[in-house]
């Protein structure tokens, strides 16, 4: 069971059933695979069986029935023994731009009028059409405190890269201001100009 909150890239063999409520990238083989209503699955995928309630992209071969329910999307190169769908299923030879998605837990710490590094376990883009280096972070409504890079620890900046945060270049730098939260917030933005929709809140926790 891969979990809402999961995010994995690479390759998932020889497994007798898979059911999928967060994020895969890469390639399945198994018996059976269930993407659940918010489940991603982008790649390629090899099962005897697959029921389809949330989205996968990709190149996909299943031997017997492939069960696309009304929440779920299908996109890309697909080959079946038999289809079942629902109205309201959607089923498409096209491959589409897929938008970049925020995740991570949002939630840092950092000393008051100190810098703490933003790591890929609070902050990261997912999208399997672009690389780290070409989804961009856009910078919003900081409280108590601005992005920085280490190259420029002083300088605040209002974008980034996907990149500098694998890099660990990315801070926050709390102002000094009294309370014990500061937050800041952001989109992102793939290269052919999709994003990851309304902006989410990063919280920051301030300890003196």
């Amino acid at each position: 069971m891969i979990r809402e909150e999961t995010i994995i890239k690479g390759k998932l063999r020889n497994a007798n059933e898979i059911e999928v409520f967060g994020y895969i990238e890469g390639e399945i083989n198994a018996k059976k695979l269930i993407i659940r209503p918010g489940g991603k699955v982008f790649g390629t995928i090899s099962v005897e069986q697959a029921e389809i309630l949330g989205t996968f992209q990709g190149d996909a071969t299943i031997k017997n029935l492939i069960a696309i329910k009304a929440s779920g999307t299908v996109n890309g190169n697909v080959r079946y023994g038999k289809l079942a769908m629902e109205d309201g299923a959607n089923l498409s030879a096209d491959v589409r731009n897929i938008p970049p998605d925020i995740a991570g837990d949002l939630d840092i710490t950092v000393g008051r009028g100190r810098t703490a590094r933003v790591t890929t376990m609070d902050l990261t883009a997912i999208d399997p059409d672009d690389s780290s280096d070409e989804l961009t972070y856009t910078v919003s409504k900081n409280v108590h405190g601005s992005i920085v890079l280490s190259s420029a620890p002083n300088k605040p900046v209002t974008t980034f890269k996907q990149a500098d945060i694998e890099a660990g270049m990315v801070m926050f730098l709390h102002d000094g201001a009294p309370g014990s939260t500061a937050s800041f917030d952001v989109v992102v933005t793939d290269s052919k100009g999709a994003n990851s929709g309304p902006a989410q809140t990063v919280k920051v926790n301030v300890r003196n």
